[in-house]
């Protein structure tokens, strides 16, 4: 049936909460758009792939051409947060959401013969989310987990989502997320909102203008308050430009941490010392670093097939802590990593079963090299 916007405010909030509790609760996320897809479907893609990895899911983008590239700088984003951008499932990726972005009605949906088996399965959950509405439309996804309405554009919707993720202290302290509205999903949200709009052109009713105005400023200020140094940046524009370049920054971070990794037995590790972080605070910004610290914990866990841990030791002027990234990969299932902050009696930490973090103060660590070797080895052989 064709769709319509939600009649109250509480239905509209009760399939956001649903969708932030598929967040939670499931684990293989798939993420489809349309046919061709434009500035909006690349982004909103990007985005929630984003903010499902934030969760420690494993997530996958689906398309059956090569993204524009003009969209190039938005790929790089999900590469570099081991989000994978695939023509063809593979055999070992277990599904189980489908998230359907700005995508008016099923028969635009790009998807392939294996795809379009996937969303015939009962088993399999549709999240729908999209601001097309009206005669030519129709609906794609579960009740319940369509986020279907009026809106500048899919991204808008998806930072609906992450605000009222924001709120959820329980939830965020559990998956380790200081911020749900991280630079980069930022970055794809606004990517959306633009493009889609063209600035605010397109828009028709004057509810579409108001939201755009509230989510252009608001994304427009956590973005010059939080990455931006210059103070003569006056429109989105000059903020979008400085972010793709900020985002181009990322790359290079990551790469000068990843130098730092090697591997014990099972234990894919990166040792910073604080020279290394006086060099990365030089350069980078603190989004840069948590998020591909993170990124390169993950990807040791999977190269390892057990763990990855990322280490480092803060510059005095941050803190006067060292701090732990601890990683389990996907296919591992034969260790809870919350047993480790239990057997060795740490309290300054937390997480889930996955992936937790953890500090511990410098006068408790007497040669940091020694240390985090010797923690490694600990690790090892605590694993089944």
């Amino acid at each position: 049936m064709p769709k319509e916007g939600f009649k109250t405010a509480k239905q509209k909030n009760d399939c956001i909460e649903a969708i932030i509790q598929e967040l939670v609760n499931r684990n293989g996320f798939l993420i489809v758009g349309h046919k061709n897809p434009d500035e909006d479907c690349v982004a909103s893609m990007v985005a929630f792939s984003l903010l499902a990895k934030k969760f420690d899911k494993q997530v996958k983008i689906f398309t059956s051409k090569k993204i524009p590239e003009n969209f190039r700088y938005l790929v790089d984003i999900a590469v570099y947060n081991r989000i994978d951008v695939v023509t063809a499932i593979p055999r070992s990726f277990a599904v189980d959401t489908i998230v359907i972005c700005d995508t008016a009605k099923p028969s635009m949906i790009d998807a392939s013969r294996t795809v379009m088996q996937m969303l015939k399965k009962s088993t399999i959950r549709k999240i729908e989310i999209d601001h097309h509405i009206g005669a030519d439309s129709d609906y794609a996804g579960d009740p319940g987990y369509r986020l279907v309405t009026e809106a500048s554009s899919a991204s808008e919707l998806i930072g609906q989502i992450a605000l009222k993720l924001r709120a959820k202290k329980e939830i965020l302290k559990k998956y380790v997320i200081l911020d749900p509205l991280s630079r980069n999903l930022v970055l794809a949200i606004l990517t959306g909102i633009i493009g889609d709009s063209q600035m605010g052109r397109y828009l028709k009713s004057s509810r579409e203008k108001r939201m755009y105005r509230i989510f252009s400023t608001l994304f427009n200020d956590i973005l010059s308050t939080s990455t931006i140094k210059e103070s003569n940046i006056t429109n989105m524009n000059q903020i979008f430009d400085q972010l793709k370049q900020e985002s181009e920054k990322e790359k290079h971070c990551f790469q000068y941490i990843k130098k730092k990794s090697k591997v014990y037995k099972s234990v894919g590790y990166a040792m910073l010392s604080e020279d290394d972080m006086r060099y990365l605070y030089e350069n980078f910004d603190d989004d840069d670093i948590i998020s591909t610290t993170r990124t390169l914990a993950d990807m040791l866990a999977e190269d390892t097939g057990k763990v990855g841990l990322v280490t480092y030791y803060d510059i005095p002027e941050k803190s006067d802590l060292v701090q732990f990234r601890m990683r389990r990969s996907q296919n591992y299932k034969n260790y809870d990593l919350r047993e480790f902050l239990a057997t060795m009696g740490i309290e300054n930490g937390g997480g889930h079963e996955g992936a937790i973090g953890f500090r511990l103060p410098k006068n408790a660590v007497d040669n940091y090299h020694k240390f985090v070797l010797s923690l490694v080895k600990k690790i090892n052989a605590l694993l089944p």
